[in-house]
């Protein structure tokens, strides 16, 4: 029985009797499941995730089974043993069992092996997208304008320094008629000169698109680039205990704008004070298992952080207690002894943090970094436990660890097999050697401004046909959601992200990622916007392909190539968790 459900299995989901899908919009977003059915095993997460949450909210009837007769018939063969009247009770209990009992406690074995299947995978898409998020191209430090923009309300304007520290905020107006918007130009042009702004980030919400139209047609920049920034959780950070302890006396409003700066300056060490659960970029996070989704958000948050690195004089406790080796008490330790003691000269200067022993120290060093320090070797991912051998290198060579550091012609010189040890091997020089000639390189790639297309800043400015440049906000199971500055993210399903067939949509787009699009379909009413990546949308790979290729003929008398042994065993994906084998 767990083999059949395991292989044949069908998932079909009806309407619930009582809903009018008609009158409950909330109904009506179920619609493609109102008669649905298609192989338990093969059903993507999305499909069963969406499935059982119609179910949970009452709008959908589901069900997980194999056609009844057949297994009835196993059970039959089984148990049924001859045309008597009593191997016809035997029969009748047969059917009865089945029905009433082992059916049920079989789907409930395929709901939850199928829910652990759509979980994983759910969780592990999440996972990729919020690293790309994590780890998109930062500006760096530089005097940054942050705009959280509104109609009715204003758009609330901060001013910050090359550290992110708040200098200056404001409310202006300019979509409420012509003497308040004359009135906004003069304050950000005053603004921009006062605090020698050098770029202006622009929260992608409510009058987002406008409010970027208005500053880059009116506002004198002087060079500066105006970037449109997802603001995904900003909300959330400005009503956090940390924006609160930061920004005590301020609105929430301006906290938000405070954020969304900040984000353009680096958005790792801006995202890290969210849930990552509320920056939007998962697929229906909020219903699959919330511990193994939080451990794996977190694990991937850890890994970015120390990646990159952290400076230790400027980050803040939230970001700090992501390094390895550093809980949240000593990342606070660490932050009261800078502020008492001034910043940290160098990384042998961490040992005089309260409460950061030996072994703590030993894990966390290499990932902070402390710039323009006593030893250039501070600044860079070379571990303190490995300074002795740089030291040595240098003293071969005659020259300072400085000049190593900025001569390439020296290291070309370093015979690195002379300096292996029992402790320290060649591939630990190597990693070495490459950290010295890019000491505290970023891994993240190069930041370059976006600019969507002028004069479409609404769903009603799309028309069908239309090739548009956009940016990668979401990648799920069933392809991927781009920003083509309306307001509405635009859906690239599977079928048309590429001209050739994509299994995986992560194999063609990631978060973040520019694309150019073609638009399919615009869905006002519905709010969908219908989106292509093909170099010739609507047409499908095979035609695609044959476009380009020319057909092959087939011999004769030769039979047909095949992809599959149909005399091969199912490969039951429940296998382990049913024990079949």
């Amino acid at each position: 029985m767990r083999g059949l459900f395991a292989q044949k299995a069908k998932i079909r989901s009806s309407l619930a009797s009582g809903v009018d899908p008609e009158n409950d919009m909330n109904a009506a977003r179920y619609k493609d499941y109102f008669e649905w059915e298609e192989g338990a095993a093969q059903a993507p997460s999305h499909r069963i995730l969406a499935m059982r949450r119609g179910e949970k909210e009452e709008f959908l009837n589901l069900t997980m089974a194999p056609d009844e007769d057949e297994a009835i018939g196993i059970l039959s063969k089984l148990f049924v043993r001859g045309p008597g009247e009593d191997s016809g009770e035997v029969a009748v209990a047969v059917k009865d069992c089945y029905k009433r009992l082992l059916s049920r406690s079989m789907e409930t074995e395929l709901r939850v092996a199928s829910k652990e299947r759509a979980d994983q995978e759910a969780i592990r898409i999440f996972a990729r997208n919020l690293r790309e998020l994590l780890m998109a191209p930062p500006l760096g430090a530089k005097r940054v304008m942050g705009i959280d923009p509104g109609f009715r309300t204003g758009c609330k304007v901060v001013c910050l320094d090359r550290q992110g520290k708040l200098l200056h905020h404001e409310t202006i107006y300019p979509h409420s008629g012509e003497n308040r918007a004359d009135k906004a130009v003069e304050s950000l042009n005053r603004s921009i000169r006062d605090y020698e702004v050098e770029a202006v980030a622009v929260g992608n919400g409510t009058a987002g698109r406008e409010t970027e139209s208005f500053v880059r047609s009116r506002v004198e920049l002087n060079g500066a680039p105006v970037v449109l920034v997802n603001e995904s959780g900003a909300s959330i950070y400005s009503a956090s205990d940390a924006a609160r302890e930061e920004f005590p006396d301020l609105d929430l409003t301006v906290r938000g704008s405070v954020s969304i700066g900040r984000r353009l300056m680096d958005p790792l060490s801006e995202l890290v004070k969210i849930d990552p659960k509320s920056i939007g970029v998962g697929q229906y996070q909020h219903d699959v298992d919330q511990r193994a989704l939080q451990q794996s958000l977190d694990d991937v948050v850890v890994g970015c952080v120390n990646n990159v690195g952290v400076d230790v004089n400027r980050a803040g406790v939230r970001l700090m207690s992501y390094v390895s080796g550093l809980s949240s008490r000593l990342a606070a330790n660490i932050v009261e002894h800078r502020n008492e003691n001034g910043p940290f000269m160098s990384r042998k200067d961490l040992k005089t943090v309260k409460r950061l022993g030996p072994k703590a120290f030993e894990q966390c060093a290499g990932f902070l970094r402390i710039v323009d320090g006593e030893n250039p070797l501070d600044a860079s991912a070379v571990h303190p436990e490995s300074y002795p051998v740089v030291d040595r290198m240098a003293e071969d060579l005659g020259c300072a660890v400085s000049d190593l550091v900025s001569d390439a012609d020296l290291r070309s010189r370093v015979d690195l097999e002379s300096y292996v040890t029992e402790t320290t091997g060649l591939p630990t020089l190597t990693d070495i050697m490459a950290e010295l000639a890019r000491p505290g390189r970023d891994p993240r790639k190069t930041f370059e401004a976006f600019e969507f297309a002028g004069g479409i800043e609404t769903p009603a400015d799309l028309r069908n046909g239309m090739r548009l440049p956009g940016v990668v906000t979401n990648v799920t199971a069933f392809g991927a959601f781009v920003d083509i500055g309306v307001h509405q993210d635009g859906l690239v399903h599977i079928s048309e992200m590429a001209d050739r067939f994509v299994k995986n949509p992560m194999d063609v787009a990631k978060v973040n990622q520019r694309v150019h699009v073609t638009v399919l379909d615009v869905d006002i009413a519905r709010k969908r916007i219908s989106l292509s990546m093909k170099s010739e949308p609507g047409v499908k790979p095979a035609e695609a392909a044959r476009k380009t290729k020319p057909e092959k003929k087939r011999e004769t008398g030769t039979k047909p190539e095949t992809t599959k042994n149909r005399n091969q065993p199912f490969n039951n994906p429940f296998a382990d968790l049913f024990g079949n084998k």
